[in-house]
């Protein structure tokens, strides 16, 4: 009932099609949400200009540990999600991180595809994600204790 009064009431430019093939508009964007941990402390690198960038990495699971029937606990594969800033006032902050700290991050997401004629083996002939980072929250601060052999440390939870 109320999709007939709304088709009613819709003025006809806004029951076109919901995808067209007009130009990119600035509302449209590409963003990615991950909540994990560190996989390791970010690292300073340098463009081919000579531009420094921080890199890191952030393991997530698509699901929390199970116990199976034994009693054991199983873990979901981790996935790793490089992440590049290059903002100075970001990269001063993103150095004073830790590996393990867990983190909330947003960035944009790119996909680049493989330049033509490129050999399928080396990155200019696959298919390329970038991530380029826009903010950071840190959930959690990394234990400041020795590693032990429990199973919790090793995955990270």
């Amino acid at each position: 009932m109320f999709s007939a009064l709304r088709a009613a009431a819709a003025p006809r430019e806004l029951s076109a099609r919901v995808f067209s093939t007009t130009p990119r508009r600035a509302s449209d964007l590409a963003k990615l949400v991950l909540i994990g941990r560190l996989a390791r402390d970010p690292e300073a690198r340098l463009t081919k200009n000579e531009r420094e960038y921080i890199a890191y990495t952030v393991a997530t699971t698509t699901s929390p540990p199970t116990v199976d029937s034994n009693g054991e606990r199983q873990y979901a594969p981790s996935t790793f999600h490089r992440v590049l800033s290059f903002n100075e006032g970001s990269n001063r902050y993103l150095r004073t991180l830790k590996k393990g700290s867990k983190v909330y991050v947003e960035a944009a997401f790119e996909l680049k595809e493989p330049e033509a004629g490129a050999d399928p083996t080396t990155p200019q002939g696959q298919r390329q994600i970038f991530l380029k980072h826009e903010t950071i929250r840190v959930v959690t601060y990394p234990n400041s204790q020795p590693e032990t052999s429990e199973p919790d440390s090793e995955h990270g939870f």
